[in-house]
């Protein structure tokens, strides 16, 4: 028996753990490929199983779609990715993954303090920035801001 090289949707879905509106999704979004058959079912290449598990990794640990749609632009189409190439998409979202942590960790330290958003709305609110003194600095919460 020859090995199956291509894949339907259904067989992508139960081998990746990735409901079929969420491959169709990803496909939209063209971070996936397919081509269809004589009887226009969609007919997946084996790579898209790693590809789909790169996906839902990186998506985990916060990169957005956006972000992996370009990293996925600079694999060969048609080749499953390897570890070489793993280790270049991770590499690159490092400094992205790194300003985050360090957002998430001012936002955790900081969340009993004021973030200086400017609501004075509530008499008591720890957030509060009375009188409003950093909106001279710009708008939004500024001292939830990292310092690029």
């Amino acid at each position: 028996m020859a090995p199956v090289t291509e894949l339907t949707v259904g067989q992508v879905a139960a081998r990746s753990g990735v409901a079929v509106s969420a491959l169709h999704f990803y496909e939209a979004r063209g971070l996936i490929r397919s081509h269809r058959t004589s009887g226009n079912q969609r007919r997946y290449g084996r790579d898209v199983l790693r590809r789909v598990a790169i996906i839902r990794i990186a998506q985990e640990v916060g990169i957005t779609l956006a972000e992996i749609g370009v990293a996925l632009e600079s694999l060969p189409e048609g080749r499953t990715p390897t570890r070489e190439d793993w280790n270049l998409l991770s590499t690159a979202w490092r400094d992205s993954l790194d300003q985050k942590i360090s957002q998430l960790k001012k936002l955790r330290d900081g969340l009993t303090d004021c973030i200086g958003c400017g609501c004075m709305s509530i008499d008591k609110c720890p957030l509060r920035n009375k009188g409003d003194r950093l909106a001279g600095e710009g708008t939004g919460a500024r001292r939830l801001l990292v310092e690029r």
